[in-house]
């Protein structure tokens, strides 16, 4: 392959630090990231589990980073006898477009094509955000922290996973040689690892567990806690 032909696999671009969302990314998505991400739709029935304990009659929910809408389905079906709004944001249209019609069967469920940081939030009961804020420029990030803490209702919740980098160099080797075997479990091939992590350089810039809760706790979140973890994936809920 000449080093200029761009290499698309599953419809994806891994050309150096051309990492998108947009294109065709979308349509490949759900299956690219359920191949990708460990244990990605057990995270998805953790949060469902732990939204019963938040989630009331007439009740805003918010996803950040909405993608294919995928997490918003499952949790409108959950809790179809209530009357909510949840509504999903994404800045990459072709994503909307996907979980527009993922969801165009329910009233309750609105997607907005949107920066999040441009999204004025409406006082909710939850928000969550599935792998979107490592994608978030770090500069951005504490404001966007900001903004959710100050739309949640006291004793509202936000759900947060993302992918997390270990302090030290050592772990943070031993941890991506383990999620490298395990993308080879899942049949994708050695090149198209390499590739992918080129591609994404200066576009994933996932932070420590600590800097997570730096931002959480700077934001005004008190109540803490890690509810998910396997190798470099994490999920944090904090109850304002």
């Amino acid at each position: 392959m000449s080093k200029n032909k761009k290499k698309f696999i599953n419809n994806i671009n891994y050309d150096n630090a051309s990492w998108s969302f947009d294109g065709k990314t979308a349509k490949s998505f759900d299956k690219h990231i359920y191949n990708s991400i460990p244990f990605y739709e057990a995270m998805h029935d953790l949060a469902l589990k732990f939204s019963d304990f938040f989630l009331s009659e007439k009740s805003f929910i918010y996803d950040l980073g909405c993608s294919t809408g995928t997490f918003i389905y499952k949790l409108n079906k959950r809790h179809n006898k209530k009357k909510h709004l949840i509504i999903g944001i994404d800045v990459i249209k072709k994503m909307c477009d996907v979980a527009k019609t993922k969801n165009k069967k329910s009233k309750n469920v609105k997607i907005v094509n949107s920066k999040i940081e441009n999204f004025k939030l409406k006082k909710s009961s939850l928000i969550t955000s599935f792998f979107t804020m490592q994608f978030i420029h770090p500069s951005r990030r504490q404001k966007i922290f900001n903004k959710v803490f100050k739309s949640l209702h006291w004793g509202g919740c936000f759900m947060l996973f993302e992918k997390v980098r270990y302090p030290d160099a050592r772990f943070q080797d031993m941890v991506s040689q383990v999620y490298f075997d395990y993308k080879l479990e899942q049949g994708f091939k050695s090149e198209a690892i390499i590739n992918k992590s080129r591609s994404l350089k200066g576009v994933m810039e996932p932070f420590s567990t600590a800097g997570n809760i730096q931002l959480l706790k700077r934001a005004g979140f008190k109540d803490i806690v890690t509810v998910f973890k396997f190798a470099c994936f994490e999920g944090i809920i904090a109850i304002k």
